[in-house]
């Protein structure tokens, strides 16, 4: 039987194919003088922001039947928490089309975020705002950027945290934000960005389809998914447990809400998957038991694309055309301008 990765594919540093028998020390020496260093260390994926014209139907489903609390609302906006201690994890905002909003990612100090500032200017990456004060629920310091494909980031950190919503561990309901996917033009570019500018580390590849993208321990926060478009392919939250993921399956049965694909689990990360519509059509996950990386000894693999590796399990079967088209979304072009 054939393996079901090629463990010398890539390497996990964004730098592309590794042809057998080159050293990786030979590969450093040759970039020591190369490009400025990532502009800081992502310690997690903080929260998704969401732009939708079906903005309060998506308010009452996350907060009634997906499991999330609203901490706070606004005009045609809400922000909305999970179980964990960050301040909220998905942003909801009322607008003519679905888009991604923006995509933050957690950093340690104040003085992290100003040497971002000054290392994103050396990478000819310029700022939409801060740093400074974030004018946002939760407050927080940071700054703001666009990435290649139009994506809206932010780095923040002095977010205000809030008490853990589920301090015994009993409700099967998200944690936190696991990851989040994003269909992409051009993988490579995609990948090579957020490696050499953010700091990323690929973890996995799905073939040259898609490549997954780590900032902690977690085997993945990001994915980029190659497509015909910009945009957002779909939102994963973490359930503490199998047990968990199982029950919050159950309460969206309960609520006549049944998976567009799944229960299964994923060969790349290990991780469950159930995936489901919002009302506003965009793909939202449960999910739970990810790999965490070892960084000492993690090597990163190349997948084949097969429907035995999508689905360990064999309970969810390969994902159905619906699903991929949903996926795929609409085409987002964020901070690029508006599509033709």
């Amino acid at each position: 039987m054939n393996d079901p990765v090629t463990p010398l594919g890539h390497t996990d540093d964004g730098a592309g194919p590794v042809v057998r028998g080159e050293h990786r020390t030979d590969r450093a020496a040759q970039r020591s003088a190369g490009p400025p260093e990532p502009v800081a260390r992502l310690r997690s994926l903080r929260a998704v922001s969401l732009h939708t014209p079906h903005a309060t139907e998506s308010v009452q489903f996350y907060s009634e039947v997906w499991g999330l609390t609203p901490v706070e609302r606004g005009d045609g906006a809400a922000w909305l928490r999970g179980t964990g201690q960050e301040h909220h994890i998905l942003e909801l905002h009322k607008a003519e089309r679905n888009a991604l909003g923006k995509i933050v990612f957690s950093v340690g100090d104040r003085r992290e975020v100003d040497t971002a500032a000054r290392r994103l200017a050396e990478h000819g990456t310029a700022l939409l705002a801060g740093p400074g004060m974030l004018d946002q629920p939760g407050s927080g310091y940071g700054l703001r950027f666009a990435d290649p494909e139009g994506r809206l980031v932010e780095l923040s950190c002095e977010v205000e945290a809030v008490t853990p919503g589920d301090p015994e561990g009993r409700a099967a309901i998200p944690r936190k934000l696991a990851h989040v996917v994003l269909n992409t033009i051009d993988i490579d570019a995609a990948c090579a960005f957020y490696t050499s500018v953010l700091g990323m580390r690929i973890s996995d590849w799905s073939e040259h389809q898609m490549a997954f993208l780590r900032c902690n321990n977690d085997h993945h926060a990001i994915a980029f998914n190659q497509a015909e478009w910009t945009s957002l392919n779909h939102v994963a939250y973490e359930m503490t447990s199998i047990d968990h993921f199982m029950r919050g399956i159950g309460r969206l049965k309960h609520h006549d809400r049944l998976p567009l694909w799944g229960p299964g689990r994923h060969g790349p990360g290990n991780n469950t998957f159930s995936y489901f519509a919002d009302p506003a059509g965009l793909v939202c996950e449960y999910t739970s038991e990810v790999d965490q990386v070892q960084e000492d000894t993690w090597l990163c693999r190349t997948w084949r694309r097969t429907p035995a590796l999508s689905d360990l399990w064999g309970t969810a079967g390969p994902p159905s055309t619906d699903v991929r088209t949903r996926m795929a979304g609409i085409p987002d072009p964020g901070q690029n301008g508006v599509p033709a």
